[in-house]
Order: structure tokens, then sequence, then C-alpha cells
């Protein structure tokens, strides 16, 4: 999206300008995790992402997988979430069974050659993803990048910008 597909950005004045602004610092550039290698059986964390503009301002991870197979069973991703860069709390899942909401430590699990996105959720400073193959892992590869975003619930109604 840019200022010229949206008719009342294309005029002047201090609103324009700060919305203008606003959409074109929607997304950081592509941040490179992980290039593609052989997938070890330990967990190898990737570059952490931190502390950037995007990171404070960002409330959306976008999170791009390359992966290859090859003799693998499955390869597993996980993400952790730090406010000091030292810290980390792994993304957790729920379930919901009579009643009881019960929370786990997340896994995001690839079992088939493919190109993936995740959306998550982000708050926090600094980003740790980390990725595992079980099995051989004989060609096998995996390539990870991630882009920081802003996902906005704004709408506009031609009178001013709300939220929905």
């Amino acid at each position: 999206m840019n200022s010229h597909s949206i008719p009342f950005l294309k005029g002047g004045g201090t609103d324009s300008l700060i919305i203008r602004k606003m959409i074109q610092n929607i997304y950081s550039s592509p941040i490179p995790v992980r290039s593609a290698a052989i997938l070890t059986t330990s967990y190898v964390a990737g570059t952490v992402i931190g502390d950037t503009k995007y990171v404070t301002t960002a409330n959306q991870l976008q999170v791009y997988i390359n992966f290859t197979l090859g003799s693998l069973t499955d390869c597993q991703v996980k993400i952790e979430f730090s406010s000091d860069g030292t810290n980390y709390y792994q993304e957790t899942f729920d379930s919901i069974s009579s009643g009881t909401n019960t929370h786990s430590l997340g896994v995001h699990k690839f079992t088939a050659t493919g190109a993936y996105r995740l959306s998550v959720p982000i708050r926090d400073r600094y980003i740790k993803i980390s990725a595992i193959g079980t099995g051989v892992v004989t060609s096998s590869s995996l390539q990870i990048d991630a882009i920081l975003a802003w996902a906005s619930f704004l709408k506009y109604d031609y009178l001013n910008w709300k939220r929905i």
C-alpha cells in the first residue's frame, strides 16, 4: 500500500503527512534470522531480532520459513521473547477441554518441504527464533527471515480514522 492508492492522502496538511509516514513505516526490511543451512538435532538460535525502531513500534512478527525436508521426520521452530535480551519466554499455545484452559510451550512443526509464513503478535524488545530437525538431517535445509509489522485496526470513514 502506498499513499497514491488512498485518494485523500494525495493532498497536503499535517494529518495527511502523518498518515503517509505511518503507512510508509508499517513494515521493516526483511531481517535474515538464519541463512539456508542443514538442520541439526539440537536447537540452534538464529540472529536475535532486537532493540530496533521497528521492534519497539511493531506489534506483529511475520516469519518466513523456507524448508526442505530431505531425510528428516520434521523441523520444529520455537519463538521466544524478552524485554531485556537475557531472560527469554517461549511462545505458548493453549487448548480448552472440559472448561480447563491448558497452556503449553509452543513449537511450530513442519513435516513437508515448503515455503511457510507465520504471523505472531509481539510486544517485546527482543525476539529469538530457534530450529531443530528430528530424524536424519541429510539433504535438509532451513532458511528463516522475518519482517516486523504494525497490524492496525484502523479504517478510514471519509471523516476521520477510527478504531474498529
